[in-house]
């Protein structure tokens, strides 16, 4: 028995670590290529005259968004572009009072500043947000398009300083970096904003400048048309619509840019439900991008690195379960194996502790130090990051199981707080499996104690710390909102606000 357990421990620490690995590699490669990170930005600096100007369609994808509507619209409106060159769609899918606003907002707009602006209302809602991007796309004026979700907030200069790129016509897609309009409203968006900022400022930049696939992210970035239909169009059969365009479009030969000097400023989720919802929709639809294009890019004539980084790029969120396993496995461990000696501590545990924790720290102080902020601020939450990752993965556990077993599914927006908090909540369950867990995780941290294992008394405090502080806010969240329970006319507005038509299972 205690050979097998072992074995099994071990393995999933390895399997952790190889992602882990994977991180400092990414490190290094924005290192290795920084001078391809200076050149992109030196030719996309290139200022094109008016009458060079491509013509720009900017979408904005829009359902029950009440409360960062009118916000946006306005922001988009600022954008310094010939008014001749530029057409804004509205795609509005809202079943609410964001329809009434968005089309009355968009008539004063018109009016008042003669941008080309559309309002595009679907009934229907079949295919989600890729549904309404693709009929919007169906219709767009623009060679170029671009789109912002609804909690952005578009800088005024973005078109001008990113389509010099298109000159190229290679070129399908340009991303840039997502900005955090409340950083520091509490530990939670700080949290938040450290693991986007390396997403955007490592791995895009490293994916990038070493000539590997990387991805739109939904929003913050614009697409050459053509390169849109020579991929098939958007297509709704994941949740992650953005990731699964990205590699088709790639695979048929287009290629992408990343500006990271260029930032679009958004809104955080505020509470751990919206988080978890946003996060699910993520961790499910990017395991059925896998299913659905992982073998077909392994079997391209992609490179050998290039096979290897898509595969680390498609497949991070199976390290959740993983995380769960070793969870499970680090009390019996603990109890049933020896502890080791100093030397072997010195020798074999030390070196795994600094090779797991050292490439998150140096991964997220480089995320940091990229955008003129203290690496230390990176080092100092660091702790609180793993520990939030610990308490994501049994949510994000079922939605990798959800992402194996079907595809498609219900697109469920990330409710955004805007002018008005609480009008849009996210819905969430009785916490079981994070309480069960942060006990469990506590009786680790006792018997490492006990048992002299030291090395993994602060891995099992943060499994324990992260299980509970997700735990707690869940509930902490669900008896607030009990106490500011709505009235039935507000119950029947939510009730509207969340009806979607049934999802179509596509096997």
């Amino acid at each position: 028995m205690q050979l097998g357990l072992v074995v099994l421990y071990f393995t999933v620490l390895l399997l952790l670590s190889s992602y882990g690995i994977h991180r400092s590699h990414l490190v290094w490669q924005c290192w290795r290529h920084r001078r391809a990170l200076a050149r992109a930005k030196a030719a996309g600096a290139r200022q094109l005259s008016d009458g060079e100007l491509p013509k720009v369609t900017i979408q904005l994808p829009l359902f029950n968004e009440a409360t960062v509507t009118v916000r946006l619209l306005e922001a988009v409106v600022q954008m310094d572009y010939p008014r001749d060159r530029l057409e804004i769609q509205v795609l509005d899918d809202s079943t609410d009072e964001t329809q009434a606003l968005a089309k009355s907002t968009v008539e004063r707009l018109r009016a008042s500043t003669g941008v080309d602006m559309v309002y595009l209302h679907r009934t229907d809602r079949v295919g989600y947000k890729a549904g309404a991007l693709d009929a919007g796309q169906k219709v767009a004026k623009g060679e170029l398009v671009a789109v912002f979700d609804a909690d952005f907030l578009p800088q005024p200069d973005f078109l001008r300083r990113v389509v010099a790129h298109f000159d190229d016509p290679a070129i399908g897609m340009v991303q840039t970096r997502w900005g955090h309009l409340n950083r520091e409203h509490s530990t939670l968006t700080a949290v938040q904003a450290l693991m986007l900022d390396g997403h955007h400022l490592v791995e895009n930049r490293a994916r990038f400048a070493a000539g590997n696939l990387f991805n739109f992210s939904g929003t913050g970035g614009i697409w050459r048309k053509e390169a849109i239909e020579a991929a098939g169009g958007w297509q709704h059969d994941t949740l992650t619509e953005d990731l699964d365009l990205s590699y088709r479009a790639q695979l048929a030969g287009y290629r992408f840019v990343y500006r990271d000097d260029v930032v679009s400023p958004a809104e955080l989720p505020e509470d751990v439900s919206a988080l978890r919802a946003q996060q699910y929709r993520w961790a499910k639809g990017t395991v059925q991008t896998a299913r659905k294009l992982l073998g077909r890019v392994l079997r391209s004539k992609l490179s050998v690195s290039q096979r290897l980084e898509a595969f680390f790029h498609l497949t991070p969120h199976f390290a959740y379960p993983l995380m769960i396993v070793l969870s499970v496995l680090l009390l019996p461990a603990l109890i049933f194996l020896p502890a080791t000696d100093t030397k072997t501590m010195l020798v074999v545990d030390l070196p795994l502790v600094i090779g797991t924790t050292g490439s998150l720290a140096t991964f997220y102080m480089l995320a940091e130090s990229a955008q003129g902020r203290s690496r230390w601020s990176a080092l100092a939450r660091l702790p609180m990051l793993i520990a939030l990752g610990a308490g994501l993965a049994p949510h994000l556990t079922k939605a990798v199981f959800e992402g194996l077993q079907q595809m498609s599914g219900e697109f469920v927006r990330t409710p955004k707080k805007g002018s008005k908090e609480g009008r849009y909540r996210a819905r969430a369950a009785l916490p079981t499996a994070e309480i069960a867990l942060a006990l469990l995780s506590t009786l680790s941290v006792i018997a490492s104690v006990q048992t002299g294992h030291y090395f993994a008394t602060p891995f099992a405090t943060l499994f324990a710390v992260g299980y509970g502080y997700v735990a707690l806010l869940v509930v902490s969240e669900q008896a607030r909102r009990r106490r500011e329970a709505p009235t039935s006319s507000e119950r029947q507005a939510d009730a509207a606000a969340t009806e979607t038509p049934l999802a179509v299972d596509l096997g």
